[in-house]
């Protein structure tokens, strides 16, 4: 199976797309015929039949790379004439994640492909998941969030329904227009808008540029509204406290459901610390990417929600975030870990960051360790490593006992499975303290 480009960048006037590998070219298929002269009359009443599609209806559709892909139509609206073409239709690709889900014209679809369906089954659901490697190791960097297999069927169905279709196309945050990928309930008034303008400070969001730079020349913040916490080199972090900044917290999972699909929005921000990931210059300091926490965590989260901006992927940005929660975990010597339940691409990243850390210290460390040593050395749950171990094969259970087993042969084949580790945390750098209530 080929793959589609991933959404596209604007910057300053030039497009930046993010491809993988192009789909076969076995799915080239001659265009629709607009020529009615060159159709037969079988044709022209097999179309006046099937048209409009209906929603459910599966086709196949030419994608911006002008090769046609499988469709499902799940959602149609009518545009301004009476002809039972002219509607557009908002299409799933079935092959591939939701995010590239899109608006088409008529034009686009093959019709002669067309295939009614009646029964909407599960498999949807399987379908729409399916993706190449190099998709999910795209992807992998890009986000990390919140599963839905605490979903039962019929939750899950309520959700997709609710949010099969994106109420926001592009964004302009700082020199960046951004395609998003996914809907985010934003207030009503914004319904009709296509496009929001943000603000890359405060976050506050406009329907129209106009607006945008009124406001940027009364805001004047530089950088997130919080404590800058972390520097080192042009790379700062800052800690925005939700109930000292109720709207900046609100504004910001706005803007992350744009690029997470199944994130719970969280509208009681007072509960959560925000870690924003920032790259400065001289016009201020610029988000690449957060992670959110609870203050308080019984269950010992030490992270809620993670994601890296589309503009800032591939660039280690996402597994920094990941190793800078754990650094703050051992800033309060307690062990972490991250929300359950993880999605099968959250679980990917985890597996490939604890993978690193602890095969890094079995292939150092002389003599026999524990796992609860490993435990006490990274802040990583027992639990994590015992899995992340037994998933290695490194472990065994002896005597009443689990056994790690490393050979450095086989360590060092793990290691490189595993990839590269990111850009580093430089602990000397990080002036924190933990979170306190306050009186």
């Amino acid at each position: 199976m080929g793959s589609i480009d991933t959404p596209t960048i604007t910057e300053n006037g030039s497009t930046q797309s993010y491809a993988a590998a192009a789909p076969a070219d076995d799915n080239q298929r001659p265009l629709a015929s607009s020529n009615g002269a060159q159709e037969s009359e079988a044709t022209k009443k097999r179309r006046s039949g099937i048209l409009p599609l209906e929603v459910g209806t599966r086709v196949m559709c030419r994608w911006r790379d002008g090769k046609y892909h499988p469709v499902k139509v799940i959602e149609r609206r009518k545009l301004q004439s009476a002809e039972p073409s002219d509607y557009e239709y908002y299409v799933h690709y079935t092959e591939f994640n939701r995010r590239l889900d899109e608006w088409v014209k008529l034009e686009q679809l093959d019709l002669d492909s067309v295939e009614t369906v009646v029964d909407e089954k599960v498999e949807d659901k399987v379908a729409s998941l399916k993706m190449t490697r190099h998709q999910k190791r795209k992807i992998d960097e890009t986000h990390v969030e919140v599963g839905h297999e605490e979903l039962d069927a019929a939750s899950l169905r309520e959700h997709e329904e609710f949010t099969k279709v994106k109420n926001i196309a592009t964004i302009e945050l700082g020199r960046y227009e951004i395609e998003t990928w996914y809907f985010s309930p934003f207030p009503p008034e914004y319904n009709d808008s296509l496009k929001l303008y943000f603000c890359e400070f405060c976050l506050n969001f406009m329907k129209r540029k106009e607006q945008l730079q009124r406001h940027m020349r009364k805001c004047d913040l530089k950088h997130p509204p919080g404590d800058e916490i972390y520097r080192s080199g042009t790379l700062s972090m800052f800690e925005v406290d939700g109930k000292k900044n109720k709207v900046y917290g609100q504004n910001l999972c706005y803007l992350a459901k744009l690029f997470l699909d199944h994130k719970t929005l969280y509208y009681d921000v007072d509960l959560f610390l925000f870690y924003v990931l920032c790259e400065c210059d001289d016009r201020g300091c610029h988000m690449v990417g957060y992670f959110s926490k609870e203050k308080h965590s019984e269950e010992s989260y030490n992270l809620a929600c993670i994601l890296t901006l589309p503009p800032y992927q591939r660039k280690g940005y996402g597994k920094f975030l990941i190793a800078f929660s754990y650094e703050l975990s051992k800033k309060e010597g307690k062990v972490g870990t991250p929300e359950r339940p993880l999605s099968d691409l959250g679980l990917l990243s985890y597996r490939g960051y604890w993978t690193r850390v602890l095969l890094d210290i079995l292939k150092k460390h002389k003599g026999n360790i524990s796992i609860k040593e490993l435990s006490d050395m990274t802040a990583i749950k027992a639990e994590d490593i015992l899995t992340t171990l037994q998933s290695l094969e490194l472990i065994q259970y002896r005597k009443g006992q689990h056994v790690i087993c490393a050979d450095p042969k086989v360590l060092d084949r793990h290691l490189k499975a595993a990839g590269r580790g990111g850009l580093e945390v430089d602990v000397s750098k990080l002036i924190w303290t933990p979170y306190k209530e306050q009186s």
